[in-house]
């Protein structure tokens, strides 16, 4: 039987997993590279368990690791807008009073004429899909496309963020359109 404290534990053990699996991707890493390049340190075995949430990483191997990928250490944590108590129970109801950017809306509009001045390597991989989307649907306006939050909610997961910080983000280079916009 769990304690209290094993959930949001492993919670968060999940969440640096995925931080971590989504920094070695974009730095275009396998987890056989890793290992290679760091000297067989981390083992591809281990840092996948690190990955899927299933061991927990010490901080001084965290360093380590944050020094291998050449990024901060902070960047290989979860952002501390993430509630345990949502990860815990799977749900993604959003942060109290719905956050800084609001509750994730059932539609994402995005401003499509902004899309090349996008310079995060991060949100490329976004931009990508909103680029395929628009040659799926072979809507050539140029101006705005919308797609499902569940959709946004999908590629926050790819990219191993939270969905609202995701439209933070958004927000802050003006790629997504607001509803007061």
């Amino acid at each position: 039987m769990e304690t209290d404290t094993e959930v949001p534990a492993r919670a968060y053990a999940y969440r640096v997993g995925q931080r971590l699996r989504a920094i070695r991707r974009q730095k275009g890493l396998s987890l056989q590279e890793v290992e290679s390049t760091s000297s067989q340190e981390f083992k591809a075995s281990v840092l996948g368990a690190y990955e899927r949430g299933e061991r927990i990483i010490s901080v001084s191997r965290l360093q380590r690791l944050a020094g291998l990928y050449n990024v901060p250490v902070d960047q290989l944590l979860p952002r501390a807008t993430e509630r345990l108590g949502h990860l815990a129970n799977g749900s993604d109801d959003g942060p109290v009073n719905g956050g800084p950017c609001g509750a994730l809306p059932e539609k994402v509009t995005f401003d499509l004429t902004r899309i090349d001045a996008v310079a995060d390597a991060e949100l490329e991989m976004l931009c990508r899909y909103l680029t395929s989307i628009v040659m799926q649907r072979q809507d050539f306006n140029g101006r705005v496309l919308t797609i499902r939050g569940d959709d946004m909610r999908t590629m926050a997961g790819l990219m191993g963020i939270d969905a609202r910080d995701l439209l933070c983000r958004l927000d802050a280079i003006q790629l997504r359109v607001t509803p007061d916009a």
